[in-house]
């Protein structure tokens, strides 16, 4: 009697069966890897990062002639008489917080110098600081918006 052929037709030889029973796993695997594909492709990636619209304070909290650091949002409210501008503290050379100086304002990581309205004077900065848009909301509170961006000389008018 020959051991790779079984007695009856009906019988499956043992390593016929493993083979069998392996087949079967490594579908069964793949059905699910795919299963598991699909169902993390109806997930979506999002990223819950803070809104880049907040309000400040009332515009009497800021005295005339300030400038005031937000560290937060990383940004300057500046006040001159009756009007309020925004510039971005974000120097844009490689992204350090820049810092007030006498006149203007200085990154301290690699010396880029900008002047009172953001303009680079010296060092590696290839452009000035940004200026946001700023305006008053209904409950009479700054709204200051760093997704829209405006030019240096524009400003909010109390």
């Amino acid at each position: 009697m020959n051991r790779s052929t079984p007695d009856n037709k009906n019988e499956l030889p043992r390593r016929g069966f493993f083979q069998l029973t392996l087949g079967w796993l490594a579908g069964a695997f793949a059905v699910a890897a795919s299963a598991a594909g699909a169902v993390r492709f109806l997930v979506p990636n999002v990223l819950f990062e803070p809104s880049l619209r907040f309000k400040a304070g009332k515009p009497d909290d800021y005295p005339d002639g300030s400038v005031t650091f937000m560290e937060d949002e990383r940004i300057f409210l500046v006040r001159q008489g009756n009007t309020f501008r925004c510039l971005s503290a974000i120097c844009t050379h490689l992204g350090c917080t820049v810092n007030r100086a006498d006149h203007g304002y200085h990154c301290p990581c690699h010396g880029s110098v900008f002047d009172e309205q953001g303009s680079v004077k010296s060092g590696p900065a290839p452009r000035g600081l940004e200026w946001f848009q700023v305006t008053l909301s209904k409950d009479k509170r700054l709204l200051l918006d760093k997704n829209q961006r405006v030019a240096a000389d524009k400003y909010l008018v109390l």
